[in-house]
């Protein structure tokens, strides 16, 4: 009933854990079976290990959350070594996510995972281009068309770029990573947005601005989903503000093939549990036999 197929590759169901929101999978077994999720995504990899943000580095908003964990992780090899064997154990599909502050990091990072098991690659072109100023990866789609296009001619594995909503333009975006041979798409990542803490005058993050996640961006993220699966022909997985099957569901309609869920772990680490029941439910009351009935059943 919930069983999809996204780049060759099969899914017993949409629901994907989002990358750093799920560690590497292990820290939610305590709650309930892991394996039974579609897939889960890796938390946030570069090539050599990151310390991440000084600071504070979560900070609850209203109807979401704002970060600045500033991409902490183990780096490639550890993650290949330490974290990788214990992911592929869970019984569902493991995806990388990978960044980078420069088009090296990417290649390097994702030459050293093409030896592995892992399901896919999922590109984050969020990272803070070093060589340009900082401008992120994800800003201009000439950029993006370079790193993407780079990458795709050092992997076999199916490659799914993490688009940033902070795009000069989400859809010619999307176009412009679909031409340089991604296979498939993920939207939205975190918001840029700030906080300032009155009484210390001053903003709440070291960084200044920090990402914003959680319902409040749902309404946007649900919009560009379905700009993007309009433009391009290749799969796309909803992610931006997922509580609950109703929101997944709205997702698969706007014409997301599967969606990844977030923040919501923070609140329920039973979310992902959920969440499938809701779905199957939803479907089984609408007499509908399979999800890919209704993907992008909304579009006009």
């Amino acid at each position: 009933m919930l069983k999809t197929v996204i780049n060759g590759i099969e899914f017993k169901n949409p629901i994907i854990a989002a990358s750093g929101t799920f560690g590497f999978g292990e820290e939610y077994r305590d709650f309930y079976d892991v394996g039974i999720l579609g897939g889960i995504c890796s938390k946030g990899l570069t090539l050599n290990p990151k310390e991440g943000n000084e600071g504070l580095r979560v900070y609850e908003t209203s109807s979401g959350m704002m970060n600045s964990v500033g991409l902490q992780n183990p780096g490639v090899e550890k993650f290949i070594e330490i974290e990788l064997p214990k992911m592929l154990n869970l019984n569902t599909n493991i995806i990388a996510n990978v960044g980078g502050g420069t088009i090296e990091d990417y290649e390097k990072a994702v030459e050293k995972l093409n030896s592995t098991d892992i399901s896919m690659i999922e590109l984050n072109i969020s990272c803070p281009n070093v060589k340009s100023g900082g401008m992120a990866f994800g800003i201009k789609s000439d950029v993006a068309f370079d790193v993407v296009s780079k990458v795709r001619k050092l992997t076999n594995k199916p490659l799914m770029v993490k688009l940033s909503p902070n795009a000069e333009d989400i859809v010619d975006m999307a176009y412009k990573c679909r031409e340089a041979g991604a296979d498939s798409l993920s939207l939205i990542n975190t918001v840029k947005g700030m906080a300032i803490d009155i009484e210390k005058r001053k903003p709440v993050f070291n960084n200044i601005f920090a990402g914003l996640s959680g319902p409040c961006v749902k309404p946007i993220a649900l919009r560009m989903v379905y700009e993007v699966s309009k433009a391009v022909d290749i799969p796309i997985i909803g992610l931006g503000g997922i509580m609950n099957g109703e929101d997944a569901i709205e997702f698969i309609m706007a014409g997301a093939s599967a969606v990844q869920i977030g923040t919501v772990n923070f609140v329920n680490p039973y979310a992902g549990k959920e969440i499938i029941k809701e779905m199957e439910d939803f479907l089984k009351k609408e007499g509908i036999k399979n999800i890919n009935e209704i993907v992008g059943i909304a579009r006009k």
